[in-house]
């Protein structure tokens, strides 16, 4: 619930975008060694992404949401978007693709994806490569008939979710890893 810029979540944590700008400043400092020298708030508007990265103006916005899962959690999602900042700025490779970002997230300890939030809808569908058996997670139907493999160029296979299958990994939308 917003009120007068503080962020409450469950009676638990009080956040004002100042206390936001001071955390991901001293986080910045201790875990990258440089300072954070651009703006950082939050943005209600934000449904399911834990942060986003500004590459125009180097601005960070959080999604005020995800300060349910605790201090802990929130902070590691403070690290994946100064990851972007900092690479960003020294001109690496700062995509969630590219290996620069890859292997400082793992360095410093962020989440390489946002938690899931209580209420978000879990995926219906999954997608599985026969010949490599990639798999996939799909709200939506597709037809697979159309589509191949990015990994391998093998045929794919569309069937519905199983409760046990959203807990195994392998790029599941609910491995925060």
């Amino acid at each position: 619930m917003y009120v007068k810029n503080e962020w409450f979540v469950s009676g638990e944590m009080a956040l004002t975008d100042s206390e936001l700008q001071a955390w991901v400043e001293s986080i910045s400092l201790s875990c990258f060694g440089k300072p954070f020298l651009h703006e950082a708030r939050f943005n209600p508007r934000l449904k399911t992404t834990g942060g986003r990265y500004h590459l125009g103006d180097h601005r960070i916005e959080m999604n005020p949401k995800h300060l349910i899962h605790g201090q802990e959690v929130f902070g590691k999602i403070i690290l994946h978007e100064l990851c972007h900042y900092h690479l960003h700025l020294e001109g690496k490779g700062y995509r969630h693709r590219d290996r620069d970002f890859k292997q400082l997230l793992a360095a410093v300890g962020g989440l390489r994806y946002a938690p899931r939030l209580p209420g978000q809808t879990k995926p219906k569908y999954v997608v599985h490569c026969l010949a490599c058996g990639r798999r996939a997670f799909r709200q939506r139907q597709m037809q697979v008939d159309r589509y191949r493999c990015a990994q391998c160029g093998g045929r794919l296979k569309l069937e519905q979710v199983v409760a046990e299958q959203l807990n195994k990994g392998d790029g599941c939308l609910d491995d925060t890893e």
